[in-house]
């Protein structure tokens, strides 16, 4: 490890190896060009040590988010506003855009090049963005919980809702009422992750054919259902089938019928014995 007292071959080799040796070197090595730009090289993030006059610089800040895109962080204020730099940053990282100035969090294009890499980068994005329907639309596909942070006519949208939970399926969560009773997205939604269940109407938490599938996939999810589903022979068995402790989320009757209808059959298995 370099120190204070090391020279500048010796803080070369160290960088070229680990970026973060710059932390280590003198000031004066700190304040060379040449040994800051072979550490960013190395370790974007290095630029956290360089001093204030390499983080305004533009070469260097371009080479350290090329490296990593999270250096973005440690560039000027000056430089987060340079379009060239933050788009480049958020290509590889999305979630760099909250480094971002505010007006490059409201263009359009570097918006949707930060959702392509990262969709809740969409969190981001000027109050504008978020009722633009492409802008959106682009972000649930990418991850569907961005439909959280989505104006609130889009919730009661059924194409992006249903984008949303084909990608998230507990992104029902953040759809309007009136969609959480809409059978076709409830489904989508279920297919995707049976926990979507739980965030049904009461209605559709009642339909058999909904909470079969969610059953289906994780015997957990007759929690979810109605209480009339829950004395369903057909889905309490079909959640049996995932694991036999499901019997224990059936109604008190289908449980007692079930107790019975064993002790009948053991009772008749005994007698055929004798």
């Amino acid at each position: 490890m370099i120190d204070k007292n090391s020279t500048k071959d010796e803080v070369l080799e160290a960088v070229k190896q680990d970026g973060y040796e710059l932390a280590y070197a003198s000031e004066e090595l700190q304040r060379d060009r040449e040994v800051v730009m072979e550490a960013v090289k190395k370790d974007g993030l290095a630029l956290e040590y360089a001093l204030k006059e390499f983080r305004d610089d533009e070469e260097v800040v371009m080479v350290a988010v090329k490296q990593d895109g999270y250096a973005l962080e440690f560039a000027s204020e000056e430089l987060q506003g340079d379009r060239e730099i933050v788009m480049e940053a958020v290509k590889k990282i999305g979630w760099v855009l909250q480094f971002a100035r505010k007006k490059l969090q409201g263009d359009r294009e570097l918006v949707l090049a930060a959702i392509k890499n990262y969709g809740l980068a969409f969190y981001f994005a000027s109050e504008e963005l978020k009722q633009d329907r492409e802008v959106v639309t682009a972000a649930v596909k990418r991850n569907g919980h961005a439909l959280k942070y989505a104006a609130e006519e889009f919730r009661d949208d059924e194409e992006v809702v249903k984008a949303a939970v084909k990608q998230k399926g507990r992104a029902l969560e953040y759809a309007s009422e009136e969609l959480k009773g809409n059978k076709e997205i409830v489904m989508e939604a279920v297919k995707q992750n049976w926990l979507a269940l739980q965030h049904a109407s009461e209605e559709l938490k009642g339909d058999k054919e909904i909470v079969m599938e969610a059953v289906k996939k994780n015997r957990y999810a007759l929690t979810f259902a109605s209480e009339y589903l829950k004395g369903d022979k057909e889905v309490v068995m079909e959640a049996i089938k995932q694991d036999y402790r499901a019997v224990n989320l059936a109604s008190e009757k289908l449980k007692q019928d079930m107790l019975i209808f064993l002790i009948q059959s053991m009772e008749k298995e005994i007698e055929n014995d004798k």
